[in-house]
C-alpha cells in the first residue's frame, strides 16, 4: 500500500506546500504536479469540472509523486468515497459546523471497523497496489472550519477521533465570522480575523493535528507557517494563469509604450 508522503514530512517535522486544481483539464493538472508541490489538490466544490474530469486529472497527476487530494462539494458520502475509489489521498470537506458532523465525515473516510466506506476502489487498487484496509491509515481527512458555528465548535471537532487536520478556507471563514462586513479574501491583515486564524492553529496544535490554509501569496503563506500552520496552499491554477498572463501583457505594454485597459476595445486581440 503506498504510503502517504505528507504524513512522512509531517513526522520530520517539515511543513509542506500543497497545490490547487480548479481547472478540469488533464494537462493542467499535470503542469501544476510537476512544479515541486508536496501535494495537489483538485477542488470538485467550486472548480470548473466534475468527476469526469477528476479522474484523468488523478492519471495525469501520478507521475509527480506528489500526495494527490481533492476537496469534495460537501458532506456526502458518494462524494467522498468516490474520490477515494479514484485515488485521492486526502479529502478536504467543506463547511463542518459540528463535532457530530466532523465524526459523519470521518466515517466516510475509512473503512470498517473504523468507519463506513464501501469498498471498491476502481483506480485506486490499480494505481496503488495492496490498496485495501490499509488504507484507513493513508489517507487524510481535513475538515474545513468556515463559519461561527465552526469556530465556536472548534476544540470539539478538533477532537473528533480520526481526524487529521482542520483546512482553513480564509474568505468563507470572514463571511461566516464577520456578519459581512468585510469582504471575502485571502491572506486575512484585520487583527480580528488573524486572531481566528491563530486561534485554530493553536487548538490543532493541543489536539496533535495538522492546521492548514489557504494563501494568495508565498510570503504570507510563510508567515503561516510561523503561527503553526503545517501545510498551506499558495493560488492556485487559475489565479496562477490570471497573474502570469497579466503580468506579461504589462511589461508588454509598458516596454513598447502603448497603454490598454483590460476588456477594452483597444486590448482585446
Amino acid at each position: 500500500m503506498q504510503k502517504n508522503k505528507l504524513k512522512d514530512l509531517w513526522t520530520d517535522g517539515k511543513p509542506a506546500l500543497n497545490g490547487w486544481c480548479s481547472i478540469g483539464n488533464p494537462f493542467t493538472a499535470e503542469i501544476m504536479a510537476a512544479q515541486g508541490y508536496d501535494s495537489v489538490t483538485i477542488d470538485i466544490q467550486h472548480g470548473a469540472l466534475d468527476y469526469s474530469s477528476v479522474l484523468p486529472m488523478f492519471q495525469a497527476m501520478r507521475a509527480s509523486g506528489a500526495t494527490l487530494m481533492a476537496r469534495v462539494p460537501w458532506r456526502d458520502p458518494g462524494y467522498i468515497m468516490k474520490a477515494l475509489d479514484a485515488g485521492a489521498m486526502g479529502i478536504i470537506c467543506p463547511m463542518i459546523n459540528t463535532r457530530a458532523e466532523a465524526e459523519e465525515f470521518v466515517s466516510y473516510m475509512r473503512y470498517p471497523p473504523h468507519g463506513q466506506r464501501s469498498f471498491g476502489p476502481t483506480r485506486a487498487a490499480i494505481a496503488m497496489p495492496g490498496y485495501g484496509v490499509a488504507a484507513n491509515d493513508e489517507v487524510l481527512a481535513l475538515a474545513m472550519i468556515e463559519t461561527a458555528d465552526g469556530m465556536a465548535n472548534l476544540e470539539e471537532i478538533a477532537a473528533t477521533p480520526g481526524l487529521d487536520g482542520i483546512y482553513v478556507g480564509p474568505a468563507d471563514l470572514t463571511l461566516g465570522t464577520q456578519e459581512g462586513w468585510l469582504p471575502p479574501g485571502f491572506d486575512r491583515k484585520e487583527p480580528e480575523m488573524i486572531t481566528l486564524i491563530q486561534k485554530i492553529a493553536d487548538v490543532c496544535k493541543i489536539n496533535n493535528i495538522k492546521a492548514c490554509l489557504h494563501c494568495g501569496t508565498p510570503d504570507y503563506a510563510a508567515k503561516a507557517i510561523s503561527w503553526g500552520y503545517d501545510l498551506t496552499t499558495v493560488g492556485g491554477d487559475s489565479r496562477l494563469l490570471a497573474g502570469a498572463a497579466s503580468a506579461s501583457v504589462s511589461t508588454w505594454h509598458d516596454l513598447v509604450g502603448r497603454s490598454s485597459k483590460p476588456g477594452s476595445a483597444e486590448g482585446g486581440y
